[in-house]
């Protein structure tokens, strides 16, 4: 029996190997497979939701077959974020059909995909580009044991100048 460093838990420097094939909201996989290695303190520096989830408990030489559904990866498409607007205030040489608009607006970012053109609207989609992708990842864990201080240190700064918090 491995000993508890050699689990996947909270504090656990996890090396995996992956392999990623991503289908789109249509239904459609993409035509090429992604691949990598990661290296992250777990539980600090934050992965996906789904692969974090599936990870948890498991070993060193663990290989794991994962499918993250669109709702822990980039969130499920809302129908309620296709509107239509006024051409008004937009850039009208930007809008073309099929493509992202974006602006910055009184200091924000305005962003859409441009779905129809009216005379004086258009439809557009502000649904994320990702939304309602789903992911099938094969993953071998390739090593796991306990961070230390400063490699916990390290990961907490990194998730402080991504931006994101810890739980």
């Amino acid at each position: 029996m491995k000993p508890d460093s050699e689990i996947i838990q909270h504090g656990s420097l996890v090396t995996l190997k992956y392999r990623m094939k991503v289908r789109l909201s249509n239904g459609v996989f993409e035509d090429k497979e992604q691949e990598g290695v990661l290296r992250f303190v777990y539980g600090i520096e934050r992965q996906v939701q789904g692969l974090e989830k599936a990870i948890l408990g498991a070993r060193k030489g663990d290989r794991l077959k994962i499918h993250i559904p669109a709702k822990e990866l980039y969130g499920e498409r809302d129908k309620g974020l296709i509107r239509e607007i006024p051409k008004k205030g937009l850039i009208k040489q930007r809008i073309k059909k099929g493509e992202y608009y974006r602006q910055i607006k009184k200091g924000k970012l305005v962003s859409f995909k441009v779905l129809e053109i009216g005379d004086d609207t258009i439809l557009v989609d502000f649904n994320p580009p990702m939304s309602g992708v789903s992911a099938f990842l094969d993953v071998e864990i390739i090593d796991v044991r306990k961070a230390s201080e400063e490699e916990i240190a390290e990961a907490r700064e990194a998730e402080a100048k991504r931006g994101i918090g810890c739980e």
